[in-house]
């Protein structure tokens, strides 16, 4: 009788290990995912355009809360820009970051540069912007140049026109950069040779 028992005790012994080797490697492949989102992650930078409390009349009194317009972008073509709100600062913040991330627009970027002038527009703002030389730089201020950076691109000359609020200039500045078009595209469109876009 003892023998069959033994046996029982070594088949246990060996689907333990075997359950072992199933969890390490399981293990491996959740450290490799986890890794893997932690490079995605690494890519994508977050600013802070602006954060203001907002003030809410209610039956009884006033609420307050506040309310964040944060831009992220991985420096690559790709930025977006959100809006949280939430009644504290950093909820607001997470809350834009996640908002922002849902709305990502991609830039066909020319080197550091964009392919040709556009003019992004929202509500009474406006933003002109303009392919620049390498070395130049990022010639904006505030939103459009939090944005512009994200984005990816190095050089370009900018104007603001119009309303100033940061959050305007922020979804002028994203509806500019949504109406690029690649170089090529945007000469055919145009009816003339990429030599004469250059000009």
């Amino acid at each position: 009788m003892n023998p069959p028992a033994q046996s029982g005790e070594e088949g246990g012994a060996g689907e333990g290990r075997k359950g072992r080797r199933t969890s390490s490697r399981e293990s491996n492949r959740r450290s490799g995912d986890d890794q893997g989102r932690q490079r995605l992650e690494s890519e994508w930078e977050e600013k802070i355009i602006q954060v203001r409390r907002v003030t809410k009349v209610v039956k009884g009194g006033k609420k307050l809360s506040f309310r964040a317009v944060v831009a992220v972008g991985n420096s690559k073509g790709q930025v977006g820009i959100g809006v949280g709100k939430a009644a504290e600062v950093i909820s607001a913040i997470q809350k834009g970051v996640v908002d922002a991330r849902k709305s990502l627009v991609k830039v066909p970027l020319v080197g550091t540069t964009i392919p040709h002038q556009i003019v992004g527009k929202r509500g009474s703002s406006r933003i002109l912007l303009k392919p620049a030389a390498k070395g130049t730089g990022v010639i904006a201020g505030g939103a459009a140049r939090a944005i512009l950076e994200l984005a990816g691109v190095g050089d370009v000359l900018s104007k603001s026109l119009g309303s100033r609020a940061p959050l305007n200039v922020a979804r002028a500045t994203i509806n500019g950069l949504k109406e690029l078009r690649p170089f090529e595209e945007a000469a055919r469109l145009r009816g003339i040779s990429m030599k004469q876009m250059l000009a």
